[in-house]
Parts: C-alpha cells; structure tokens; sequence
C-alpha cells in the first residue's frame, strides 16, 4: 500500500516516514503543498497523510480537496497542532492531533486502509 505524506517539519517526516516503511508502507513524501499536488498528478496513493498548515499557498485540506477530485474515495488523515480555519474533514478520513507518536499515524494508516474500497458511510 502507498502512502503519500505531506509534513514540512523534517524530523516529524523523517519519524513518520521510517514508522510506515517499517510497517511495511511504500512511503513518497513531500514538504510543501504544491509537492504533494504534482505526485497526485503523477501516481495514486492508497492513504494522504497531511499536515493541516503548510507553508505555500496549499494548505493540507486544499491537497485532500484536490486529490479526491481524481480519486474520491481516497482515505485521508489530516494531522493538526493548530488550524486557522475549522476542520472540514471529509467522509473516510481521520485527524490527529499533534503532537502524536509516529505509531499513532501506523494504527490510523491501517484502520483506513482496512476499510479503503467499502461504500461510504
């Protein structure tokens, strides 16, 4: 399964990356928001996993709004210490709050996953 991981902090990335790849994920990683938009374009991942406030003019909820024009079903978890704008989570996704331990986005990653492909809520 891919993960597509969006965070800007790099040791937070640099956890979460190494805590997927050991939990058996292919992991691609980006920074910022337009990064994450040009792998959308690109490849399809199986779960985003996105951090809420990036820098750039693309926010985590603008990556998952743009990912699931192509692919609406896609499992989101949106990872937030602080959002400027309330949560608009979309059905099949999650948000945890930072800070959270990289086994943490694992467990969620793998709940998703576990329902990815059954009809919607």
């Amino acid at each position: 399964m891919s993960i597509l991981l969006v965070e800007d902090d790099p040791l937070i990335r640099e956890f979460v990356v190494e805590a997927l790849r050991e939990a058996g994920y292919h992991v691609i990683h980006a920074s910022t928001g337009e990064e994450a938009l040009a792998w959308c374009q690109r490849r399809v991942a199986d779960v985003l996993v996105t951090d809420v406030r990036l820098p750039g003019q693309i926010d985590g909820w603008q990556i998952a709004e743009r990912y699931r024009e192509q692919y609406p079903h896609l499992p989101v978890v949106y990872a937030t210490g602080f959002s400027p704008v309330p949560p608009r989570p979309v059905l099949g996704s999650r948000i945890v709050r930072k800070p959270f331990h990289p086994d943490e986005i694992v467990r969620v990653v793998k709940e998703l996953g576990e329902v990815k492909g059954a009809p919607p809520v």
